[in-house]
């Protein structure tokens, strides 16, 4: 177990343990179910560890040219990339770092495929499609939204698909369950059936949260089994992002000063939500924080206050079963995925150390930050 006393603030830290068991039930999915399951980026880029993903799954996807290089360069395979619009500065560099290239327009594939079949390497090209259809209740996330910049919707396909399209993509999920993707299939077919015989991969996207305590993996792989029985010319991708890193780390932050205002305690911590979680503002959603519950009332209640100077940068009610103290470390559970690829030096606040809690019980550092990664930024 984590021994939070040894770890300096502020700081995340990655628990090798944890992570290596989700990794090992995304493994066992992947060949009960004959299916590829990839890393998606923009969830976990955490590269330094890479080679512990190496050892259960080889692949990644991208969105950018600087993932896709990642891909290359630490993962050490070719990325699955996909991008809502590629640009000519990026697009050679897209190419020599990706074995799978998906657009997502049909004015995107006309664009750049002659440069694909000019380049004299085997890239296979996709296309997004969009089922108009997806279970997601925040607007923020729902990649189906009515008016939706990404996919292109099966009135626009016809009964052929463009020469050179050998695979479809969508994705349509966040953080869901094995029934949310079966319903997404059957629309899925409803609308590009007529599609799927004629291509050779299918992309299920993201979103599969099959390391969540309570989700149904036997009715996961019997989906995908039948699913590869109806349609056996396909492989099946799935890339998921925060299935890989879900519950496996925290922040490590303590209490600064305690101030208050109108009845009002605030806790102000050497973390910022802003800056070092800032899922939590856009979502908006409240983490778990140990050895605190969320709006319970009681004697000790705190809002927790970030160190920047927005206003609005604070969760709050927290209680407490004691008065928080000056120095106390305060951690915030579950902020591995979704947290460090988003995070910046807004009012040049510093990030906090990124560490590894090793298998054996011992504290790696992994980075830490300091001015120079401040300045940089804005060289």
């Amino acid at each position: 177990m984590m021994d939070i006393d040894k770890i300096p603030v502020p700081c995340y830290v990655l628990d090798e343990q944890l992570f290596r068991n989700n990794l090992s039930l995304i493994r066992s999915v992947k060949e009960r179910a004959g299916v590829n399951i990839i890393l998606a980026f923009k969830a976990f880029a955490l590269w330094k560890a890479f080679p512990i993903v190496r050892e259960y799954i080889p692949y990644s996807t991208a969105s950018s040219k600087f993932e896709a290089r990642l891909a290359l360069e630490e993962m050490g395979n070719p990325a699955h990339t996909y991008s809502p619009a590629y640009t000519e500065e990026d697009f050679p560099e897209i190419m020599r770092c990706s074995s799978h290239i998906t657009f997502n327009s049909l004015s995107q594939f006309e664009r750049f495929y002659p440069q694909v079949l000019g380049s004299g390497k085997r890239i296979s090209c996709g296309l997004r499609v969009n089922p108009e259809y997806s279970d997601v209740d925040t607007e923020l996330y729902n990649p189906c939204a009515p008016g939706t910049r990404l996919g292109v919707v099966s009135s626009l396909l016809g009964d052929k698909l463009p020469k050179g399209i050998e695979g479809l993509h969508f994705h349509t999920l966040c953080e869901s369950s094995s029934y949310d993707l079966e319903k997404t299939l059957e629309r899925v077919e409803k609308k590009f059936g007529h599609l799927l015989p004629s291509v050779k991969w299918l992309n299920m996207g993201g979103g599969h949260l099959m390391t969540r305590k309570g989700y149904d993996i036997e009715h996961l792989i019997g989906l995908l089994k039948r699913f590869k029985t109806k349609y056996p010319n396909l492989e099946i991708i799935m890339e998921p992002g925060s299935a890989f890193a879900w519950q496996t780390g925290v922040l490590v932050s303590s209490v600064v000063d305690i101030v208050e205002n109108n009845g009002i305690k605030t806790a102000i911590l050497d973390v910022s939500f802003t800056c070092h979680m800032p899922d939590c503002l856009e979502m908006p959603y409240k983490p778990a924080v140990r050895g605190a519950r969320i709006d319970a009332g009681g004697e000790h209640v705190y809002r927790l206050g970030g160190n920047s100077c927005l206003s609005g940068d604070y969760m709050g009610d927290w209680t407490f079963d004691h008065a928080l103290q000056v120095g106390e470390k305060i951690v915030f559970e579950d902020m591995i995925h979704y947290t460090i690829v988003k995070t910046n030096m807004f009012n040049g606040i510093s990030h906090p150390a990124i560490a590894l809690w090793t298998c054996d019980g011992k504290l790696r550092m992994w980075r830490e930050f300091d001015y120079e990664d401040y300045k940089n930024r804005m060289a």
